[in-house]
């Protein structure tokens, strides 16, 4: 039933970042299906002790998969890497018509907690990376016939709730956005600019990474995005400017079934960064589910030696608006522990959020990754032990 049926992409050639794993490669064995050149513009060319797949591994997946494929060693951080793997791919393959902005950088992380090697990677790799992958590929394009620059980046959204906890992350993804607001005009009627980003969050190695185990329930699959990606490049250059969300472009397109891009279908999806999340006012009515001091006696009674033992750590919660103040759950000392107050030892977490959304959260209502996600909650500590509580809250919520 797929609307994607002709080679349109035939002897095209894309240029595509990142493209070892994840994304990126998802987008590269779309085009390598209609028998296009990829060239494979990554880091990894020895195999990562986490993650999968590197250039040479990648390239032979498209080969297999019908396309060309040139694997070269760029970090977008050094710029003479990036003019060497372009004027490798134009002697290769003659010209380039594809640009696909896909490497990126990720930390979650406050303002006080982002050291300054991880602010210098994201502003390099996510702008600075883009904008110079760009700035070398750009006089080949002029030369295609149907050019087109793709930026894997995120409507720009001024809701101060994308910024307050990750700040530095927020302005790097939005400085890819600029690169397409701004060079999608500079370059109209000569190169199509334009930015996908995914209505929910996607299953890669950097989802789990963020997310844990168990994460990719929650998660769709890479070929959403390929897919997407796949009908925007197939269009005329006069479509640019644009700021694509998949799900909204592809039903615009005319696919209906969801569900085969899902990791588990049915199972409710996490929204991606950036997205407000629609309200869910049937939530809202319901009615509260006692007071905190009821929900932390619950929790007391149903802490085990086995929890404590496979959990290893002490929550704080630090709660807003009415019947705040500092609660804890210790799954850490011997027989574990919760109330009202500090905790007996340090805590290796410390979450904030309003006493409201901490209810619903401990009631099964709101999923604390989706809490986390939409800046309801924020967490300082170790994000692994976070994890872990949500695994337990769901098998506590038929007790609470």
């Amino acid at each position: 039933t797929s609307p994607f049926t002709f080679r349109k992409l035939a002897g095209c050639t894309l240029f595509i970042t990142g493209a070892s794993r994840g994304i990126g490669k998802a987008i590269a064995l779309k085009a390598a299906k209609d028998g296009a050149n990829i060239v494979i513009a990554a880091k990894t060319a020895e195999p990562h002790p986490t993650l999968p797949g590197t250039i040479y591994t990648a390239a032979e997946e498209i080969e297999a998969a019908g396309g060309k494929a040139l694997p070269c060693i760029v970090n977008v951080r050094e710029e003479q890497q990036i003019i060497n793997a372009v004027e490798k791919a134009v002697k290769t393959f003659g010209g380039i018509d594809i640009l696909v902005n896909n490497a990126s950088a990720i930390s979650l992380t406050g303002t006080l907690e982002t050291a300054t090697k991880k602010v210098n990677l994201m502003m390099d790799v996510n702008v600075r990376g883009t904008y110079l992958t760009s700035k070398a590929c750009l006089p080949h394009l002029r030369k295609s016939k149907n050019p087109h620059i793709l930026n894997l980046s995120p409507p720009m959204n001024l809701n101060p709730m994308w910024f307050k906890n990750h700040c530095a992350y927020t302005i790097s993804k939005y400085g890819m956005s600029m690169c397409v607001l701004g060079m999608a005009e500079e370059f109209r009627g000569e190169v199509a600019v334009n930015a996908l980003w995914p209505k929910t969050a996607i299953h890669t190695a950097a989802m789990d990474m963020l997310g844990g185990a168990g994460i990719e329930k929650q998660c769709r699959k890479t070929d959403i995005l390929a897919d997407a990606a796949y009908c925007i490049l197939t269009k005329p250059k006069t479509f640019t400017g644009n700021f694509i969300i998949d799900e909204v472009l592809l039903r615009e397109e005319g696919v209906k079934d969801f569900d085969v891009y899902a990791i588990a279908p049915g199972h409710p999806l996490m929204p991606d960064f950036f997205l407000d999340v629609e309200i869910d006012t049937t939530a809202m009515k319901q009615e509260r589910y006692g007071r905190k001091s009821n929900t932390f006696r619950v929790i007391q009674g149903a802490v085990t030696e086995e929890y404590v033992r496979s959990t290893q750590g002490v929550f704080q919660f630090e709660l807003s608006g009415d019947g705040g103040g500092t609660w804890y759950i210790d799954l850490k000392t011997k027989g574990g522990g919760a109330g009202f107050g500090k905790p007996p030892v340090p805590a290796d977490v410390v979450m904030s959020m309003s006493s409201a959304d901490f209810v619903k959260m401990f009631t099964g209502k709101l999923k604390p990754t989706l809490a986390f996600m939409s800046g309801k909650l924020r967490i300082k500590g170790n994000m692994a032990l976070a994890i872990k509580l949500e695994k337990m809250l769901s098998q506590l919520n038929s007790k609470l």
